[in-house]
């Protein structure tokens, strides 16, 4: 098996409690199934929505992130999978499709150090 992070990009920001509820209970279920199939590495968590950005050699620092709202990384998690094509598979169940947003799917690269 191999390991590959999930980065979801977009955020709901107009729902309702309710419909905010119900997209926490398709998440929930979703990383159930993930994680009863043996498919969850790390959990991950979801990412606040403030934050700073350092960029350039004069490692300049502002408030942060600067994207639209369709390409905020809101969280990650990392999964076990056979190969890519897995991955991505596995990632057509993940709820923030069905709001419009996207998963971002990348194989993890090992470092010998």
């Amino acid at each position: 098996m191999s390991e590959f992070t999930y980065l979801f990009r977009g955020r709901e920001t107009s729902a309702s409690p309710e419909q905010m509820q119900k997209t926490t209970e398709k998440w929930v279920a979703w990383f159930k199934d993930l994680g009863a199939k043996g498919h969850i590495k790390d959990p991950g968590n979801p990412l606040e929505h403030t934050g700073k950005v350092v960029k350039g050699k004069q490692k300049i620092v502002n408030d942060g992130p600067y994207a639209e709202a369709k390409d905020i990384v809101g969280g990650y998690i990392v999964v076990n999978a056979k190969d890519l094509d897995q991955a991505v598979e596995l990632s057509k169940g993940c709820p923030i499709l069905e709001a419009g947003g996207s998963v971002e799917v990348r194989p993890i690269q090992k470092l010998n150090i």
